[in-house]
């Protein structure tokens, strides 16, 4: 997402601001931002960098890659020492040596430790220069008062480099460093959280672990609404643009931009130059990500994982029948995807978070492979059918009353599990599902499942869900004596905070729009855009 089309986060933009103020304030709280890739992480900490100012503060903005560690040395300290040279007035080069030379009359004790770490590393004497180099942070407040904001872009990228003890001994500086703030960003989820949980889970200097979420449905339609301008495009097609993006920011720009440069509504053919095309933008990314299973023996069984997966057979039992796998090895190749991050798991389901991936995945490359034929003219063809057959459908359940949507939804459950919210779920098969009028003033539409073991009763707000309506919804529910009840409500606009507490005390589930779309994705189901 590149920087002008910057859009919405404000949300993350004022923690980030917040968390800085609280250090001069002699409270120090770290971040780790995580995320899918493409989700705009990386833009968010560029926005930051581009509207914040503040001269008692030096930010340090690292994009960590595979590298050596004298490489990283010196851009850690070019970069330390160029940005605390800013509001100097000086002119700049980047240059380290001249960097030094004029920082040397500001912060020697600082330049000092610098030169040793750079002999050190001349020397290739390489124990402990990590540390060194984050410890220059407190030695430069120790001269000027100044504090630092360490960004490492990427963070995982350290262990690329051989630092020995890496986590335990940053753990050990981060517990004694009060005047320097570490914000982290990662996008390999799986891993980046496994580091926080195992190896930088600490009493004092903790991260506050923060999920970079894809746009909701409201900034996906705001975004697109500005990209777009005054170009007349169907609001339907807006809505399965929402859909079949996710709400990434780079694909919500990827598609607007081809759509401006295009002057047309033909989505189909936009998507078929992004997917299908050798060249297209999507294809040749998409391409170059499926490279990392080609080197492993079983690049195969992951491939065929991730198809079957992207076709709606996500889960496991129904992989290993289809596979003809034993569960161990199943498991064995299933848990390096999730290592990797090309699938996630929700309780017994599987499924691929990147949904445009997921689409090429089934429509472009297994397409490919299987094709008897170089005939691109008959895959194209093929491409633009399932383009349109996706269309067809999202537009098609779009006409459908939602609470019709839902009961088809509820049919589908086969006591399966998932978590929503950190709360453990099980998606019981009923015997019947009906439609529910309540005979209360302030509800109006319901659900009823009905199971051998349980009832679930399910109200459906369409307005805000206030403490009224929950205190209502639980009235109406204590009609029903099974002992077994799953009491839900499902709000599609906002939730008040006291109508969520009375929901806690009440013991009843609510959901909002973003949680029960998850549930349609994991049924591969159109999305209800509202």
């Amino acid at each position: 997402m590149k920087q002008d089309n910057f859009f919405g986060r404000e949300i993350y933009l004022e923690l980030l601001e917040r968390r800085i103020r609280d250090l001069k304030e002699g409270y120090r709280q770290n971040i780790a931002f995580i995320g899918d890739e493409l989700v705009g992480k990386t833009s968010l900490i560029f926005k930051f960098l581009d509207k914040f100012y503040d001269h008692p503060t030096i930010i340090l903005y690292l994009e960590v890659r595979p590298e050596p560690l004298d490489s990283f040395a010196k851009r850690f300290i070019g970069t330390l020492l160029y940005n605390f040279l800013i509001p100097s007035n000086i002119p700049l080069q980047e240059d380290l040596d001249f960097l030094i030379n004029k920082s040397q009359g500001f912060i020697p004790k600082a330049i000092e430790k610098i030169k040793l770490i750079l002999y050190a590393l001349k020397k290739r004497k390489k124990h402990n220069i990590f540390t060194e180099l984050l410890s220059l942070c407190e030695i430069i407040n120790q001269e000027t008062g100044k504090y630092c904001v360490v960004i490492l872009d990427e963070f995982h990228n350290l262990e690329s480099m051989g630092i020995k003890d890496l986590y335990r001994e940053w753990s050990k500086l981060l517990i004694l460093q009060k005047n320097t703030v570490y914000i982290i960003t990662s996008s390999m989820q799986f891993k980046a959280r496994t580091i926080l949980s195992n190896n930088l889970s600490l009493l004092f200097g903790n991260f506050q672990t923060v999920i970079v979420e894809p746009f909701d449905i409201k900034a996906s339609e705001g975004y697109m609404d500005r990209r777009l301008g005054e170009l007349d495009i169907n609001r339907g097609l807006k809505n399965f643009i929402v859909h079949f993006t996710g709400g990434y920011p780079f694909y919500l720009e990827v598609v607007t931009e081809a759509m401006l440069k295009s002057k047309q509504q033909d989505l189909t053919y936009i998507l078929q130059d992004l997917l299908f095309e050798p060249a297209g933008v999507l294809n040749q990314r998409f391409s170059n990500c499926i490279k990392r299973f080609s080197d492993s023996p079983f690049s195969q069984d992951y491939i065929s994982i991730l198809y079957l997966v992207s076709g709606g057979h996500n889960k496991l039992k129904d992989l290993a029948h289809i596979l003809r796998k034993q569960k161990k090895d199943l498991l064995s190749r299933v848990n390096r995807l999730l290592e990797l991050d090309a699938v996630t798991r929700n309780g017994d389901f599987l499924r691929i978070n990147d949904r445009v991936f997921s689409f090429w995945i089934k429509f472009v490359y297994q397409e490919k492979l299987r094709s008897l034929t170089f005939d691109a003219k008959n895959q194209k063809a093929l491409f633009i059918e399932n383009i349109e057959g996706m269309i067809d459908e999202f537009l098609a359940h779009a006409e459908k009353p939602i609470i019709e949507r839902m009961m088809e939804l509820l049919g589908l459950f086969q006591d399966d599990t998932i978590q929503i919210e950190r709360k453990r779920l099980r998606l019981t098969h009923f015997k019947e599902i009906k439609a529910l009028e309540f005979n209360n003033k302030s509800l109006k539409n319901g659900i009823i499942g009905r199971s051998n073991e349980s009832l679930w009763i399910m109200g459906l707000q369409n307005d805000l869900l206030t403490e009224e309506y929950v205190a209502d919804f639980t009235r109406e529910c204590r009609k029903y004596r099974h002992k077994l009840q799953r009491k839900i409500i499902v709000a599609f606009q906002d939730i008040d905070a006291n109508a969520r507490l009375k929901a806690l005390e009440e013991k009843v589930l609510t959901w909002d729009l973003n949680n029960l779309n998850q549930i349609l994705d994991l049924y591969s189901k159109p999305r209800i855009i509202i």
